[in-house]
């Protein structure tokens, strides 16, 4: 019981963290997009959306972890939980995997792109990645080999589906996924060092023959570290889950339930607080955006703590400070 206790707190502070991080990312980003106008920004909004709704779907289980003693839960209810946090976490990964198409196709085809990944396209993509996501996470509904035959009235995603789930996920979505976003980065990344030989060339040319040669910047170096974070946050996040879910499968004597509804699931679930801070908090835009609301909070509270003083007789004027932003490369905002 302290230990299911335990678990429900670290799932409350969890789904509070994924919540609260998501929203703000929200809210910069409708005030990006309402001066900018960018598809991109729309991609970042619905990645977003989704890791908001696996908080709000954990959300559901802080209590059957914290009463499950006193009130179990039906097996209907915990399926539908259960569901809708595999479908939100399905829309996280394909968002995912569409934020990746979008900068591939914007570095690898830069003239057609706005012609490729126009408004109409990348609705029809946000709408057919939501079927498709809820398509995945009710599948069990409708395929009886996914769902478990008993349930003992604790609500967990083995108590109510069976791992071939889990092995299908991984066969047809988390694998081919994790395959496809390595391409495309590693192709972007074979892309833009193409581009900076042949900058260095010409800067090469320019040398000598005596014309002035701008700065060059290491953007090569900056384009390895942002592709090597998003391919790890996403594949250390999900891997461990689904592969010791296919071990768990092809061993039952194993008995690994715990270690993947307590720590592993976790830890996938815990990619939706770290794709903001990838995803968002890396594009310039939402970034300027997000400084802009902390300025904009500390003038109002600037404001309060100067009638407060001016109140009580101290009119200090604490003093100010201004949001400096680093600017740095496009490719590694984009990358």
């Amino acid at each position: 019981m302290e230990s299911s206790a335990s678990f429900g707190v670290v799932l409350a502070v969890l789904a509070f963290l994924i919540i609260a991080v998501n929203a703000l990312v929200v809210v910069a980003v409708l005030l990006s997009i309402h001066k900018s106008d960018g598809v991109g920004l729309c991609f970042t909004l619905n990645l977003a959306v989704a890791d908001i709704f696996i908080g709000v779907a954990i959300s559901g289980l802080i209590s059957d972890e914290l009463f499950s003693s006193v009130q179990p839960t039906q097996k209907t209810l915990c399926s539908l939980r259960m569901a809708f946090i595999t479908s939100s976490a399905a829309a996280s990964v394909l968002t995912i995997m569409l934020i990746a198409l979008d900068r591939y196709l914007a570095i690898k085809q830069p003239l057609r792109y706005f012609q490729i990944m126009n408004g109409l396209v990348a609705a029809a993509c946000l709408v057919g990645l939501w079927l498709l996501s809820y398509l995945i996470g009710f599948l069990p509904f409708g395929v009886s080999i996914f769902q478990q035959t008993t349930y003992h009235k604790v609500c967990t995603f083995f108590a109510v589906f069976h791992p071939r789930f889990v092995l299908m996920l991984s066969c047809v979505g988390f694998f081919p996924a994790t395959f496809l976003f390595i391409f495309f980065y590693c192709d972007m990344l074979k892309i833009a060092s193409m581009h900076t030989q042949q900058i260095r060339k010409m800067e090469h040319t320019r040398a000598m023959v005596g014309a002035y040669q701008p700065p060059r910047y290491p953007t090569d170096f900056k384009a390895i570290r942002t592709v090597s974070v998003l391919i790890g946050s996403f594949t250390l996040s999900w891997s461990p889950f689904f592969i010791t879910s296919i071990v768990q499968l092809a061993c039952q004597e194993c008995n690994l339930y715990t270690v993947l509804e307590k720590y592993l699931w976790l830890l996938g679930v815990g990619n939706s607080l770290f794709n903001p801070l990838i995803y968002a908090y890396r594009q310039k835009e939402v970034r300027q955006q997000l400084c802009h609301m902390a300025l904009g909070v500390k003038k109002g509270l600037t404001s309060f703590l100067l009638l407060f003083l001016a109140r009580n007789g101290h009119p200090e004027r604490p003093r100010e400070s201004s949001c400096h932003i680093v600017t740095i490369s496009h490719l590694e905002l984009d990358g």
